[in-house]
């Protein structure tokens, strides 16, 4: 791996530790913030999307704990590989998205993701809609939208859509202010989520790459909902919140 990290601080958000990242522990700090945007992140997101370092055939391993439990956190956080499809201020236009990763959104975040119930919480989750087979959903997607409306055909038509996206969506039961370690396996044929040893989550979804590592914790919430409700904004934040990290580590393994 590469200790050629970025650090995004962004109006009181603040990356705490010794440098460099992430050969040594850090947290990723929010002070209060009654208005705006707010974020503290390490990343490798650097220069042109194409030159994104990893790929099927990675292994992220860490240790991680939060200031709160999911019931008293607010906006986004979490750590794994995307393409900085939407949010990263140094990439100004967005693309469709792919992800795998471990995902936190308090309300009111909703993501189309669970077969059932909102998309939000901590979980362990997939996407990808930059293959033929999404790109091509999208000449049907008014029509998608139109029959989502109906609950019973929303279950028939949305796993089919979720398969084409390669959407993979696992809630995480365990605490989230306690140390864990975590690890995520991506490969071509699929990728494995574990916690403190344990498999919580495998799917054959596997986002194609290349993707860039994210580690981060903002104010910001995301809706958008199978049926078609898409709206975005930042959340205040009333008291000091953190990520703290660990033993993180990035390697290649076999694809």
């Amino acid at each position: 791996m590469t200790d050629n990290f970025r650090v995004l601080e962004i109006n009181g958000g603040e990356v705490r530790g010794e440098r460099p990242y992430p050969s040594h522990p850090f947290q990723l700090h929010l002070a209060p913030c009654p208005n705006g945007y707010t974020d503290a992140q390490i990343d490798d997101t650097i220069g042109s999307r194409r030159d994104f370092p990893w790929r099927p055939g990675t292994r992220l391993s860490l240790r991680a704990r939060f200031s709160h439990e999911a019931d008293q956190l607010v906006g986004t956080a979490g750590f794994g590989f995307w393409n900085a499809s939407f949010g990263d201020p140094s990439i100004p236009w967005p693309m469709l998205p792919q992800a795998t990763w471990f995902f936190f959104g308090s309300p009111p975040t909703d993501l189309p993701l669970a077969q059932a119930g909102p998309g939000q919480g901590w979980f362990t989750a997939t996407l990808d809609t930059t293959t033929w087979r999404a790109v091509a959903l999208a000449p049907l997607a008014p029509l998608v939208l139109l029959l989502n409306q109906f609950a019973g055909l929303r279950r028939r038509i949305w796993p089919w859509v979720q398969k084409r996206l390669q959407i993979s969506f696992q809630p995480i039961q365990e605490t989230m202010s306690e140390w864990h370690e975590y690890q995520l396996m991506w490969r071509a044929s699929g990728c494995e989520f574990w916690l403190d040893g344990r498999l919580i989550h495998r799917t054959p979804c596997s986002p194609h790459g290349p993707l860039g590592f994210v580690c981060w914790i903002d104010n910001q919430y995301m809706v958008a909902t199978a049926s078609g409700r898409f709206r975005w904004g930042t959340i205040p934040v009333a008291a000091s919140q953190f990520l703290e990290v660990d033993d993180l580590h990035i390697e290649r393994i076999e694809a």
